[in-house]
Protein backbone atom coordinates (compact mmCIF):
# COMPACT_ATOMS: atom_id res chain seq x y z
CA UNK A 1 0.00 0.00 0.00
CA UNK A 2 1.21 3.75 -0.60
CA UNK A 3 0.09 7.11 0.04
CA UNK A 4 2.15 8.05 -2.47
CA UNK A 5 2.33 7.33 -6.98
CA UNK A 6 5.43 5.45 -8.26
CA UNK A 7 8.10 7.39 -10.89
CA UNK A 8 7.85 10.47 -11.71
CA UNK A 9 4.58 12.88 -11.82
CA UNK A 10 2.91 13.35 -14.70
CA UNK A 11 3.98 16.77 -15.75
CA UNK A 12 7.28 16.19 -14.84
CA UNK A 13 7.77 12.87 -17.01
CA UNK A 14 6.11 14.98 -19.94
CA UNK A 15 8.83 16.15 -22.47
CA UNK A 16 8.95 20.14 -21.87
CA UNK A 17 6.82 21.22 -25.11
CA UNK A 18 4.09 19.09 -23.81
CA UNK A 19 4.29 20.02 -20.58
CA UNK A 20 4.02 23.52 -21.73
CA UNK A 21 1.23 23.04 -24.14
CA UNK A 22 -0.86 21.35 -21.78
CA UNK A 23 -0.51 24.23 -18.91
CA UNK A 24 -1.60 26.94 -21.65
CA UNK A 25 -4.77 25.35 -22.52
CA UNK A 26 -5.68 25.83 -18.81
CA UNK A 27 -6.66 28.51 -15.76
CA UNK A 28 -4.71 28.49 -13.18
CA UNK A 29 -6.56 28.41 -9.84
CA UNK A 30 -5.71 28.35 -5.89
CA UNK A 31 -7.16 26.37 -3.60
CA UNK A 32 -7.46 27.24 0.39
CA UNK A 33 -6.73 24.37 2.80
CA UNK A 34 -9.58 21.91 3.10
CA UNK A 35 -11.14 23.40 0.02
CA UNK A 36 -12.82 20.57 -2.35
CA UNK A 37 -10.82 19.84 -5.89
CA UNK A 38 -13.20 17.51 -7.25
CA UNK A 39 -16.28 15.97 -5.43
CA UNK A 40 -16.66 12.06 -5.26
CA UNK A 41 -20.00 10.96 -7.83
CA UNK A 42 -20.23 14.33 -9.70
CA UNK A 43 -20.26 14.30 -13.41
CA UNK A 44 -17.66 16.95 -13.92
CA UNK A 45 -15.24 16.13 -16.94
CA UNK A 46 -12.41 19.08 -16.06
CA UNK A 47 -8.43 18.00 -15.33
CA UNK A 48 -6.41 19.89 -12.21
CA UNK A 49 -2.63 19.84 -12.71
CA UNK A 50 -1.21 20.33 -9.45
CA UNK A 51 1.92 22.59 -10.03
CA UNK A 52 2.82 23.39 -5.65
CA UNK A 53 1.17 21.99 -2.49
CA UNK A 54 -0.59 18.80 -2.03
CA UNK A 55 -3.93 17.29 -1.81
CA UNK A 56 -5.84 14.40 -0.63
CA UNK A 57 -8.05 11.45 -2.34
CA UNK A 58 -11.01 10.12 -0.22
CA UNK A 59 -13.67 8.35 -0.78
CA UNK A 60 -16.90 7.53 1.83
CA UNK A 61 -17.20 3.59 2.49
CA UNK A 62 -20.22 2.30 2.81
CA UNK A 63 -20.34 2.64 6.97
CA UNK A 64 -19.82 6.51 5.93
CA UNK A 65 -16.15 6.36 6.86
CA UNK A 66 -13.71 8.71 5.01
CA UNK A 67 -11.23 6.47 3.62
CA UNK A 68 -8.05 8.48 2.13
CA UNK A 69 -6.77 6.13 -0.60
CA UNK A 70 -3.65 8.84 -1.68
CA UNK A 71 -1.82 12.04 -1.53
CA UNK A 72 -1.10 13.98 -4.50
CA UNK A 73 1.35 16.75 -4.95
CA UNK A 74 2.74 19.31 -7.30
CA UNK A 75 3.26 17.43 -11.14
CA UNK A 76 0.60 15.06 -10.53
CA UNK A 77 -2.86 15.43 -12.42
CA UNK A 78 -6.23 14.82 -10.47
CA UNK A 79 -9.84 13.93 -12.46
CA UNK A 80 -8.43 12.31 -15.87
CA UNK A 81 -10.29 9.43 -15.24
CA UNK A 82 -13.49 11.17 -15.34
CA UNK A 83 -12.30 13.55 -18.50
CA UNK A 84 -11.17 10.76 -20.49
CA UNK A 85 -14.43 7.90 -20.04
CA UNK A 86 -17.12 10.71 -19.00
CA UNK A 87 -17.87 8.51 -16.15
CA UNK A 88 -18.69 10.21 -12.56
CA UNK A 89 -16.27 10.78 -9.93
CA UNK A 90 -14.42 8.18 -8.03
CA UNK A 91 -13.28 9.96 -5.44
CA UNK A 92 -13.19 13.29 -3.82
CA UNK A 93 -9.99 15.50 -3.99
CA UNK A 94 -9.19 17.89 -1.50
CA UNK A 95 -6.59 20.39 -1.01
CA UNK A 96 -3.97 20.05 2.02
CA UNK A 97 -2.70 23.38 3.04
CA UNK A 98 -2.54 25.79 -0.03
CA UNK A 99 -2.55 24.45 -3.42
CA UNK A 100 -2.22 25.75 -6.65
CA UNK A 101 -3.18 24.57 -9.96
CA UNK A 102 -4.27 24.82 -13.49
CA UNK A 103 -7.56 23.77 -14.68
CA UNK A 104 -8.33 22.06 -18.00
CA UNK A 105 -11.89 21.33 -19.50
CA UNK A 106 -12.39 17.90 -20.12
CA UNK A 107 -12.72 18.74 -23.97
CA UNK A 108 -9.21 19.93 -24.06
CA UNK A 109 -7.46 17.35 -22.36
CA UNK A 110 -8.90 14.81 -24.77
CA UNK A 111 -7.68 16.90 -27.73
CA UNK A 112 -4.19 17.34 -26.35
CA UNK A 113 -4.54 13.76 -25.34
CA UNK A 114 -5.07 12.69 -29.42
CA UNK A 115 -2.62 14.71 -30.32
CA UNK A 116 0.22 13.77 -28.36
CA UNK A 117 1.14 9.97 -28.15
CA UNK A 118 3.61 10.50 -25.30
CA UNK A 119 1.46 12.14 -23.02
CA UNK A 120 -1.04 9.33 -23.50
CA UNK A 121 1.34 6.61 -23.10
CA UNK A 122 1.91 8.64 -19.89
CA UNK A 123 -1.51 8.85 -18.77
CA UNK A 124 -2.41 5.27 -19.41
CA UNK A 125 0.85 3.92 -17.04
CA UNK A 126 -1.17 6.56 -14.29
CA UNK A 127 -4.26 4.42 -14.54
CA UNK A 128 -2.51 1.18 -14.25
CA UNK A 129 -0.58 2.05 -11.15
CA UNK A 130 -3.50 3.59 -9.33
CA UNK A 131 -5.03 0.45 -9.73
CA UNK A 132 -2.38 -1.59 -8.75
CA UNK A 133 -2.27 0.46 -5.89
CA UNK A 134 -6.07 0.41 -5.26
CA UNK A 135 -5.72 -3.54 -5.13
CA UNK A 136 -3.00 -3.50 -2.74
CA UNK A 137 -5.09 -0.83 -0.46
CA UNK A 138 -7.83 -3.24 -0.39
CA UNK A 139 -5.49 -5.96 0.87
CA UNK A 140 -4.05 -4.20 3.08
CA UNK A 141 -7.46 -2.73 4.33
CA UNK A 142 -8.42 -6.58 5.24
CA UNK A 143 -4.91 -8.21 6.72
CA UNK A 144 -3.34 -5.22 8.41
CA UNK A 145 -3.38 -4.32 11.81
CA UNK A 146 -4.07 -0.51 12.70
CA UNK A 147 -0.81 -0.49 14.26
CA UNK A 148 1.64 -1.91 11.26
CA UNK A 149 -0.85 0.57 8.95
CA UNK A 150 -0.37 4.03 11.16
CA UNK A 151 3.40 2.62 11.23
CA UNK A 152 3.71 2.33 7.10
CA UNK A 153 1.99 5.77 6.68
CA UNK A 154 4.82 7.27 9.25
CA UNK A 155 7.22 5.79 7.51
CA UNK A 156 5.99 7.11 3.98
CA UNK A 157 5.59 10.61 4.98
CA UNK A 158 9.01 10.52 6.90
CA UNK A 159 10.40 9.52 3.81
CA UNK A 160 8.47 11.54 0.72
CA UNK A 161 8.42 14.32 2.60
CA UNK A 162 10.60 14.96 5.79
CA UNK A 163 14.02 16.20 6.70
CA UNK A 164 16.25 15.16 9.37
CA UNK A 165 17.91 16.63 12.07
CA UNK A 166 21.31 16.72 13.53
CA UNK A 167 20.38 14.03 16.01
CA UNK A 168 18.63 11.92 13.50
CA UNK A 169 15.19 12.38 14.10
CA UNK A 170 12.99 12.84 10.75
CA UNK A 171 10.64 15.91 10.91
CA UNK A 172 7.55 15.62 8.84
CA UNK A 173 6.93 18.49 6.80
CA UNK A 174 3.75 17.53 5.59
CA UNK A 175 1.55 18.07 8.30
CA UNK A 176 -1.68 16.55 8.20
CA UNK A 177 -4.00 16.65 11.17
CA UNK A 178 -5.14 13.45 13.43
CA UNK A 179 -8.84 13.23 11.59
CA UNK A 180 -7.10 12.41 7.88
CA UNK A 181 -4.12 10.40 9.59
CA UNK A 182 -6.70 8.13 10.83
CA UNK A 183 -8.65 8.44 7.50
CA UNK A 184 -5.44 7.39 5.84
CA UNK A 185 -4.52 4.32 8.20
CA UNK A 186 -8.49 3.24 7.41
CA UNK A 187 -9.62 3.08 11.65
CA UNK A 188 -11.05 5.13 13.81
CA UNK A 189 -9.64 8.27 15.15
CA UNK A 190 -9.31 6.50 18.87
CA UNK A 191 -7.51 3.81 17.23
CA UNK A 192 -5.28 5.83 15.75
CA UNK A 193 -4.69 7.92 18.98
CA UNK A 194 -4.69 4.71 21.18
CA UNK A 195 -1.48 3.07 18.67
CA UNK A 196 -0.16 6.64 18.52
CA UNK A 197 0.57 6.85 22.25
CA UNK A 198 2.29 3.39 22.09
CA UNK A 199 4.84 4.95 19.91
CA UNK A 200 5.44 7.93 21.88
CA UNK A 201 5.51 5.84 24.74
CA UNK A 202 8.36 3.66 23.72
CA UNK A 203 10.16 6.78 22.43
CA UNK A 204 9.53 5.96 18.68
CA UNK A 205 7.76 9.36 17.55
CA UNK A 206 7.03 13.09 19.17
CA UNK A 207 3.54 14.27 17.93
CA UNK A 208 2.69 18.01 18.35
CA UNK A 209 -0.79 19.80 16.22
CA UNK A 210 -0.58 18.61 12.55
CA UNK A 211 3.31 17.66 13.39
CA UNK A 212 5.53 14.43 13.72
CA UNK A 213 8.68 13.56 14.53
CA UNK A 214 10.07 9.86 13.79
CA UNK A 215 12.58 9.32 16.58
CA UNK A 216 13.65 5.56 15.29
CA UNK A 217 12.83 4.93 11.37
CA UNK A 218 14.59 1.64 11.70
CA UNK A 219 11.62 0.17 14.41
CA UNK A 220 8.90 2.51 12.52
CA UNK A 221 10.08 0.38 9.43
CA UNK A 222 10.06 -3.00 11.06
CA UNK A 223 6.32 -2.32 12.33
CA UNK A 224 5.35 -1.18 9.32
CA UNK A 225 6.90 -4.19 7.86
CA UNK A 226 5.03 -6.94 10.36
CA UNK A 227 8.43 -7.77 11.12
CA UNK A 228 7.86 -6.69 14.81
CA UNK A 229 4.30 -5.69 16.80
CA UNK A 230 3.30 -3.28 19.57
CA UNK A 231 4.15 -6.02 22.53
CA UNK A 232 7.59 -6.24 20.93
CA UNK A 233 8.52 -2.87 20.86
CA UNK A 234 11.48 -2.38 23.52
CA UNK A 235 11.27 -1.00 26.48
CA UNK A 236 13.22 2.74 26.76
CA UNK A 237 15.38 2.89 29.93
CA UNK A 238 14.39 6.04 32.14
CA UNK A 239 16.11 9.03 32.64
Amino acid sequence: MSLFEDGRPFLHALPAEDRRALLTLGTPRAYAPGEVVLREHDRTTFVVAITSGWATVSVETERGVRLILALRGAGEVVGDQAAVDHGSRSATVTALGRMEAVVVSGDRFRAYLAARPVATVLIMRQFSSRLRSSDGERRSLASEKVLQRLAARLVELAERTGHSGADGTITIDLQMPQHDIAAAVGSTREAVAKALRLLRGQGVVRTASRRFEVMDIGLLRLLAEGRATGEQIPARPRD
